[in-house]
């Protein structure tokens, strides 16, 4: 069923004209009754009564028009969900606890005007293609470890550097500590479960341990952040790192500890990517958001690793 007779015929029927039809629609008199007469032909009945006064709708035409209204209705929400700046901005935070969901929050706070989709798709390379396909505007990610070069058409920038927090449990020989350098850490456990190897995180970690010689442990399934604190509040020869920005909240009884990394400060590099040519104007206002929100990067005293880009 073609669309504009459809909506001609809403138009002539509101109308009870051709001619007024036809001026709304800034088309000819004759295209109107053309797109009515091919409408009814493909209906198999009549929709308008010709009569001096103009045109007066048949018991069909009565019985049509609510559907054929609903039809132009829907047409109209169809077009406006694809179309950049009617739809939602979509943003990809990797993890509903991290410190990329926080930083959109904020944006919200700050344009809730912004109709915002956030979802989360791990890994790198299923959010890289759905940027690229368009599912996505915009991705939360580090860039670029090795071996993952970015597209061509994907562009990038440096948002955030966020700490490392050693977790640990109560029993554990550095729960004390108000902070802890990372010569301090070589020779402990430190249980990091699910890092595949090549991945974004893989590589950090890789680094992390030719730089300074730690013990990082990646074994075992990753059941989630839950199961992670229950090990370690009940394990006092392991620990883990944690981002200082994500929210976690775990029983009373776990008495974890969190406490701040020196000598130096391992931050992990936070960036945004986008596809060069998405026209969704909300990815500007959030790009320009980050942009003054953010603090700087590469501060003395912090370390990432070689291949991340600065500032």
């Amino acid at each position: 069923m073609d669309l504009d007779s459809v909506r001609t015929f809403v138009a002539a029927a509101d109308a009870g004209r051709f001619q007024e039809a036809a001026d709304e629609l800034a088309v000819t008199q004759q295209a109107v009754s053309k797109r009515i007469a091919a409408l009814e032909r493909g209906l198999g009945v009549r929709l308008f009564t010709r009569t001096s006064r103009g045109a007066e709708l048949s018991i069909d035409g009565q019985a049509f028009l609510p559907h054929a209204r609903e039809l132009v209705r829907v047409a109209e929400r169809a077009v406006s969900s694809v179309r950049p700046g009617r739809r939602p901005l979509r943003v990809d935070v990797l993890a509903s606890r991290g410190a990329m969901t926080g930083l959109m929050r904020g944006f919200h706070r700050a344009h809730p005007e912004i109709e915002l989709d956030v979802v989360m798709l791990p890994p790198i390379e299923t959010a890289l293609a759905a940027v690229r396909s368009g599912a996505i505007d915009a991705t939360f990610r580090a860039v670029a470890a090795p071996g993952l070069p970015l597209p061509e058409d994907i562009e990038s920038v440096r948002v955030l550097d966020e700490p490392l927090q050693l977790l640990t449990g109560p029993g554990h020989a550095l729960a004390g500590a108000r902070s802890v350098t990372v010569a301090e850490l070589v020779g402990h456990r430190i249980w990091m479960p699910g890092i595949v190897p090549g991945s974004e995180w893989g590589a950090y970690y890789a680094d992390l341990v030719a730089e300074f010689g730690l013990t990082i442990e990646a074994t075992g399934p990753n059941f989630g952040s839950d199961a992670l604190l229950d090990t370690v509040a009940d394990t006092p020869a392991l620990a883990t790192f944690m981002g200082e920005l994500t929210r976690l909240v775990w029983p009373a009884g776990h008495d974890l500890r969190r406490i701040p990394v020196t000598g130096p400060t391992l931050v992990y590099p936070h960036s945004l990517l986008w596809r060069r040519d998405n026209p969704h104007p909300a990815l500007a206002v959030l790009r320009a958001h980050l942009a003054t929100t953010v603090a700087g990067q590469d501060t003395a005293g912090t370390w990432t690793p070689g291949w991340v880009t600065p500032r």
